[in-house]
């Protein structure tokens, strides 16, 4: 039987990543994007018609039905769960996220091995150029060689 449990370290950190990450859903437009060796996908999520749910004491936030982040006990110490639609993603601290900063708008830039996810709040949605402004985003904290991910510049 394995024993789970969070540490003081882990409800910490991944708890500041799990209040950041509100905060990105508080914009009126979050740009959600997959970028794997395999391609990227893209969705946006309008705040504004999809309920987002901060439930401060499971460590937990929801936005509609298809986007979930929770700080959760691991044998680790503590891990930070991420599922959007079919992905889902686990980070357990310091060196597996970024924060990102434009003229456009802010970003989490999480990773978990040649898988990077972004949070993309803005604060006008994006009409033209999409897809290349969340490359460009993603692309300032990651980059990819012959379809692998090569460097991943953590915020902490």
């Amino acid at each position: 039987m394995a024993v789970s449990n969070l540490d003081m370290h882990a409800l910490f950190v991944l708890g500041d990543l799990r209040a950041k990450l509100v905060k990105q859903f508080q914009s009126r437009f979050v740009y959600i994007t997959e970028q794997t060796p395999e391609g990227i996908y893209v969705a946006e999520i309008d705040t504004e018609s999809t309920m987002v749910v901060d439930d401060k004491p499971r460590l937990e936030l929801k936005v509609g039905d298809h986007f979930r982040a929770a700080v959760l006990p691991s044998r680790e110490g503590g891990k930070f769960e991420i599922r959007f639609r079919e992905i889902k993603l686990t980070v357990y601290g310091l060196g597996d996220y970024a924060f990102v900063t434009t003229t456009e708008g802010h970003a989490i830039v999480l990773k978990e091995g040649h898988n990077v996810l972004t949070v993309f709040a803005v604060h006008e949605q994006l009409q033209e150029g999409l897809t290349k402004t969340l490359k460009a985003v993603t692309g300032k904290v990651a980059k990819w060689r012959k379809g692998e991910l090569v460097t991943f510049k953590a915020s902490e």
